[in-house]
C-alpha cells in the first residue's frame, strides 16, 4: 500500500514538473516568434513613409526600437509564465492578483503622462521625425537634439539653454535637417547702383561658389536669385536662395555673403548704411 502511495506521488510530482516544462518551452517558443513579429513590423512601419531613406541612420533606429520591442515581448511572456508556473505548484494566486490590480490601478492613475510619454516618443522614433543632431523647433523652442528616448527629448536652444521636453506634450514639430534644406542669403545694394549689373554679379558670384569643391556634394540646386525681397531709403535687398543639404546650409550662408560682399566691393557697389542722425543745436 505504501509503495502505491508513494507511486501516486511521484506521478504528480512527474505531471506538474511536466507541465512546468511545457509552459518553459512554450514560452520560449513564444518569445522567438514574438520577436520576429515585432522586428518584421517595426521595420514595416518605419518604410510606410515615403520620405524615409535607406540610411545608417535609419537602420540603427529600427534596431533600436526592434531592441525596444523584442525586450517588451519578453517581459509580458516571462511574466504570464512566471504566473502559471506558481499556480501549478500550488500557490494560491487570487489575493496576489487582487493585490497586484489594485496597485495596478493606483500606478496607472498616477503613470498616465508617463505611459503617454512613452508611446509618443516610441511613434517619434518609428517615424523619424527627428534624431540627435537635428535643428527642430517644439513649443516655439528652436535648438539642436542632444538626445530623445522615449521620455523625453533634451534640445538645446541657440542661447545655450537645455529644454527637456516630455514626448506627450509634443503636439508640432518643425525640423529644418530633413532631407534637405534651403540656404537664404540677404544682400542689401545701394539704390544709386544698377540693379541689373549687381544682380548679375550676384548670381555670377553665387553659381562660383556652388560650383566649388567644398560645396559641390553639397548643392543639391544651382542657387537662384529670387529678386528684390524688399526696398529701403537708400537700399535695395536682392535675395539667393539655394536647396542645400541640411548640415551644411549655414556655413555655406556665411560663405556666399562674405564672397558676394568682396564681389560687390570690388565692383564698387557697396550697400551703404544710413548715416546716424545728428543732435539738433539751438544757439542761444
Amino acid at each position: 500500500m505504501r509503495e502505491w502511495f508513494d507511486r501516486q506521488e511521484w506521478s504528480g510530482v512527474a505531471g506538474h514538473g511536466a507541465k512546468i516544462v511545457l509552459v518553459l518551452v512554450l514560452g520560449i517558443i513564444f518569445i522567438r516568434v514574438g520577436s520576429r513579429l515585432a522586428d518584421r513590423s517595426i521595420r514595416s512601419l518605419g518604410a510606410r513613409s515615403p520620405l524615409r531613406e535607406a540610411s545608417p541612420r535609419s537602420e540603427q533606429r529600427s534596431q533600436t526600437l526592434a531592441g525596444v520591442a523584442v525586450s517588451m515581448v519578453r517581459i509580458v511572456v516571462w511574466s504570464v509564465a512566471v504566473l502559471l508556473i506558481l499556480e501549478e505548484v500550488g500557490l494560491n494566486l487570487g489575493p496576489l492578483i487582487a493585490g497586484a490590480s489594485i496597485v495596478g490601478v493606483a500606478v496607472g492613475f498616477g503613470a498616465q503622462s508617463l505611459v503617454k510619454d512613452f508611446f509618443s516618443g516610441f511613434f517619434i522614433l518609428v517615424e523619424d521625425q527627428y534624431a540627435v543632431g537635428d535643428v527642430i523647433t517644439i513649443a516655439e523652442q528652436t535648438g539642436t537634439v542632444e538626445e530623445i528616448n522615449l521620455r523625453i527629448t533634451r534640445l538645446r536652444a541657440t542661447d545655450g539653454t537645455v529644454w527637456f521636453v516630455p514626448n506627450g506634450e509634443i503636439r508640432k514639430v518643425g525640423n529644418s535637417a530633413k532631407e534637405w534644406s534651403r540656404s537664404i542669403v540677404d544682400v542689401i545694394v545701394p539704390n544709386k547702383a544698377d540693379l541689373a549689373a549687381a544682380t548679375a554679379a550676384i548670381a555670377e558670384e553665387a553659381a562660383a561658389v556652388a560650383r566649388e569643391p567644398a560645396w559641390i556634394d553639397a548643392v543639391l540646386e544651382e542657387p537662384e536669385v529670387l529678386g528684390v525681397e524688399s526696398l529701403g531709403a537708400d537700399n535695395v535687398t536682392v535675395r539667393v536662395s539655394t536647396k542645400i543639404t541640411p548640415s551644411h546650409r549655414a556655413p555655406f550662408a556665411r560663405e556666399m555673403r562674405s564672397r558676394i560682399t568682396a564681389r560687390l566691393q570690388r565692383e564698387g557697389m557697396v550697400a551703404t548704411e544710413p548715416p546716424p542722425a545728428r543732435p539738433s543745436t539751438s544757439g542761444s
